[in-house]
């Protein structure tokens, strides 16, 4: 299947019946015509960098039919028009399988409620965390890592990818971070750094096969 990265956490993944989106949020532009383009739709958790609202809305008014998979409060934010999806579900969803996996947002601070969060397992291969650092009861291939956040934390984010072994790993979540600090993610998390696995930079729009 193909990997398509867009902006922050969104995804698309091709390959199977049709177009698979992952977390379209508000921090990635295009997320409307990403959805319009969608067979089916995966929301991590209901933070507004995953889950633009009002895109979703717009096109389920107009599309009824698009699938919607997410936490519960994805569901009741849409009016009842997603399907819940919790850890322990597996899904066929536009021709891949999908199991889900995780059950919370990662600890921002003690004083903010964590919110649901699921981690989605694409084709067995490919895992999305959404907001957290929750290692899946599976096997992964290609560990789709955040690097920015309220949340995130280097020295998390490395025992995260020693305890998932993935063979590959591709830097999402980075929008708050400059070049540089992209960079330095890579040299820090990277095949020279904590995880001796290269964490690979793929630019919004670019595709690669998974």
């Amino acid at each position: 299947m193909q990997l398509t990265k867009h902006a922050h956490a969104c995804v698309t993944l091709t390959g199977g019946d049709g177009t698979l989106l992952i977390d379209p949020g508000t921090f990635t532009p295009d997320a409307a015509e990403l959805i319009a383009a969608a067979t089916a739709v995966l929301v991590t958790h209901e933070h507004f960098d995953h889950f633009d609202e009002a895109a979703l809305a717009a096109e389920l008014d107009r599309r009824p039919e698009l699938l919607v998979h997410g936490p519960a409060t994805v569901r009741e934010r849409l009016g009842g028009r997603a399907v819940t999806v919790r850890a322990g579900d597996l899904l066929e969803v536009a021709g891949f399988q999908v199991a889900v996996h995780g059950e919370r947002h990662a600890l921002i601070h003690e004083d903010i409620p964590p919110v649901d969060n699921v981690g989605y397992l694409i084709g067995g291969r490919v895992f999305h965390p959404g907001d957290s650092y929750r290692v899946p009861e599976a096997r992964v291939e290609t560990l789709l890592l955040p690097t920015s956040g309220p949340w995130t934390k280097f020295g998390e984010a490395a025992e995260f990818v020693r305890a998932v072994r993935p063979a590959r790993m591709i830097q999402v979540h980075e929008l708050m971070l400059s070049e540089l600090g992209q960079n330095s993610a890579r040299m820090l998390l990277g095949e020279k750094g904590l995880t001796g696995l290269p964490l690979e930079i793929l630019p919004a729009g670019e595709s690669t096969d998974v």
